[in-house]
């Protein structure tokens, strides 16, 4: 039998390591997990009151609004106002939806079609590769360099092999995906950069899709900006935002498209089909985690930044020369030389099976990424130790 939707997806290998994982645990051995990008801190307690007071109420028991409820929609343009100065009307601009992963999905299906392409950073985000092809579309990767090896400004790079990707697509390319800070290399670039992309964009008619995943994880003073700051924006752009990161919410299921008025109304269209929309208990909750908590979000990023710290000050005294990422919740670590005869796959099962260390080796995420490991920042400081006097054992040949 044939599924046509998933025959080209490539082996999850991110299932081997967690099969090690499981194994290693369930004989005592106590493994630190930096694998998996699921947040451990708490969601706001606010909106966790907020949560169990609306689901007592039966009238929140209902099917939903598939777009979001008027106050969700409106609680996203008032951040956006805050935190960007980008004016977004929540009638027109905004539409929610169930988690980045299916507000993207949804978004190249509308946007995409069998025989359109897309430009794709490489190494990934593994939807951000799937997605135009569940939609039938090809996917062209431009490379995201390791900040470690390029001296340029990962920006520079990146904006390079674009233009070289769009002047050799013989088809060319209805929608460029771009994600920054970006998963899994935590490269990160400026305003600059997203004024050029615009222009780019509005020169040549192609639909700029920005997933702001990390929007409020900068770090040392740096802050991400949203695409929609550039004047114009609209016209070309569209950006995901989530609470998963930002409040720590990841199993809330609460994200956001906003931007280009008529993307957002096609969108919209097509979840009327698909969805009810997220349990309104939850979007009420999520509400009042954006009006009452908007200093959580700089709780979480000053606890991450700690663990960053942590955890690139212990690699670098192991001898694993590792560049200290400006956003994200993650560290991209190329393999030391003295162990690249193994690939990542090898390499991420060496330091669970010597070291009980997971990580995600980087092949998971395209072939650009293989030669490295992603670390995600969900340890706290004591296990991150714990695990730096492990990988100092283990990796016997850093001396």
């Amino acid at each position: 039998m044939e599924f046509r939707r998933i025959t080209g997806l490539p082996p999850y290998v991110f299932a081997q390591i967690n099969g090690l994982k499981a194994d290693a645990r369930a004989h005592g051995r106590d493994v630190i997990d930096f694998g998996f990008g699921n947040p451990d801190l708490p969601s706001p307690d606010v909106a966790v009151e907020k949560l169990a007071e609306a689901a007592h109420n039966p009238k929140n028991h209902r099917y939903s609004a598939s777009r979001g409820i008027p106050n969700l929609r409106l609680a996203i343009a008032n951040r956006y106002k805050l935190l960007f100065d980008v004016d977004l009307d929540p009638e027109t601009d905004v539409v929610t939806t169930i988690g980045a992963k299916e507000g993207f999905t949804h978004l190249m299906w509308v946007l995409l079609g069998p025989g359109d392409s897309a430009i794709v950073p490489s190494p990934s985000y593994p939807i951000h590769l799937a997605g135009p092809g569940f939609a039938g579309a090809n996917v062209i990767t431009v490379p995201i360099l390791d900040p470690g090896v390029s001296t340029n400004d990962p920006g520079d790079d990146f904006f390079e092999g674009l233009l070289a990707a769009w002047d050799t697509a013989v088809v060319k390319p209805r929608v460029i995906v771009v994600s920054f800070p970006h998963n899994p290399t935590s490269a990160c670039v400026d305003l600059a950069f997203m004024e050029r992309l615009v222009a780019f964009a509005l020169e040549r008619d192609v639909v700029i899709c920005h997933d702001f995943a990390y929007a409020d994880l900068g770090f040392d003073g740096y802050r991400p900006p949203s695409i929609l700051q550039v004047p114009r924006a609209k016209e070309c752009c569209v950006e995901l935002y989530t609470l998963t990161k930002s409040f720590s919410m990841a199993g809330w299921r609460v994200g956001f498209v906003v931007g280009n008025p008529e993307i957002v109304a096609a969108l919209t269209k097509l979840k009327s089909y698909l969805d009810y929309g997220t349990f309104q208990p939850v979007q009420i909750a999520a509400i009042v985690a954006m009006n009452e908590a908007q200093e959580y979000p700089e709780q979480l990023r000053v606890i991450y930044q700690s663990r960053r710290d942590t955890l690139i000050e212990g690699l670098h005294r192991v001898g694993w020369d590792v560049v200290k990422p400006r956003g994200s919740m993650f560290v991209w670590a190329p393999i030391p030389e003295p162990y690249r005869e193994m690939n990542s796959l090898e390499f991420a099962k060496f330091l669970i099976e010597e070291a009980d260390v997971a990580t995600s080796p980087g092949v998971g995420f395209g072939e650009g990424g293989d030669g490295h490991v992603r670390f995600a920042l969900i340890e706290n400081e004591l296990r991150t130790h714990q695990a730096v006097r492990n990988l100092r054992r283990a990796l016997s040949k850093l001396g």
